[in-house]
């Protein structure tokens, strides 16, 4: 069960009396407000996994890359 505030079970209410039309501006309007910078749950599993690989010294030396 979530939880959400007044103000969040407001904004709900008024969000589902949306067309499917505008909820979707709606939605793009609020991705564009959120931070990019955030690391997402897909994000935090590699890096754990990246962790774990460079501690067991699986790691690839930059000269070893092909950068062309």
């Amino acid at each position: 069960m979530i939880i959400m505030s007044a103000t969040a079970q407001n904004i709900a209410q008024m969000y589902d009396q949306l067309s499917e039309r505008e909820q979707s501006i709606i939605a793009e309007l609020i991705s564009r407000l959120l931070p990019d910078d955030v690391a997402t749950p897909a994000d935090l599993t590699a890096i754990a996994k990246s962790q774990e690989d460079y501690e067991r010294g699986e790691t690839v030396s930059h000269n070893d890359i092909n950068w062309d």
